[in-house]
């Protein structure tokens, strides 16, 4: 509480009470040395046990999800390709990329039947081959089946390298399913990656002042739910009135 001088009152009456129960303890002509004693058997006190090591199998598992992390890490220093060949200064990382797709399903409205917390793992998986054989895009010339079958070979060492069990199952499961757009969380977290792409086009073009036009028309008419047409609708809305 400010103001008053109430609460000053209140507080100097329990001060004095405070020192006035500590004072008879003080005697300021006590000999050093018993104040010493009293520390030095505090401090004579042997050490807390140290804590046991970790078991040969959780010490196993921490370096099988180090090594998975550290693979990770790719995600961050891999550039989108798209970016790259357009000429965007300081181009985001696929893990940016992956990042706000994640947000995305955090923050989109409920829907009946969707599984949020499906959908914000599936946004963090969706792309996690690309670690291994990077952002490989349609102007590469790589055929889909190919592409397809690189990125699963890649996922399967990823996995294997997590050490299997249910992690890794889940994450396998995850990427399968949106690669064949196979629920209706897949088919939300498809339209995000498409949204997110062209919400990333506009901050580029109203940042670098650049124009990249092909980026939405390649997105156009390709939305298969209601939030992403919304979503999508409002970037291209901004878009045009700038």
């Amino acid at each position: 509480m400010m103001g008053g001088s109430r609460p000053l009152t209140l507080y100097t009456k329990s001060y004095t009470l405070i020192s006035s129960s500590i004072a008879p303890r003080f005697n300021p002509h006590r000999p050093i040395r018993n104040r010493t004693v009293l520390m030095s058997s505090s401090s004579s006190q042997p050490d807390p046990s140290p804590s046991p090591s970790p078991s040969p199998s959780s010490s196993s598992a921490a370096a099988a999800a180090i090594d998975f992390l550290s693979l990770c890490h790719r995600l961050k220093t891999t550039k989108r390709a798209g970016w790259v060949r357009r000429g965007v200064r300081e181009p985001e990382s696929v893990a940016d990329h992956m990042y706000r797709m994640g947000v995305m399903a955090l923050v989109a409205p409920d829907m009946p039947g969707i599984d949020r917390d499906r959908c914000i793992k599936m946004a963090i998986v969706h792309d996690i081959a690309e670690a291994i054989v990077g952002d490989i895009t349609p102007s590469d010339g790589v055929p889909k089946l190919e592409k397809n079958r690189m990125e699963k070979e890649a996922l399967d060492h990823m996995c294997n390298l997590l050490g299997g069990g249910s992690r890794a199952k889940e994450i396998h499961e995850l990427w399968m399913e949106y690669e064949e757009n196979s629920s209706p969380e897949a088919k939300i977290v498809k339209d995000f990656d498409k949204v997110e792409m062209i919400l990333q086009a506009l901050e580029y073009e109203n940042e670098q002042g650049i124009d990249l036009e092909e980026f939405f028309q390649s997105t156009a008419g390709k939305f298969q739910t209601d939030v992403g047409k919304a979503w999508a609708f409002e970037i291209t809305s901004r878009r045009k009135k700038k």
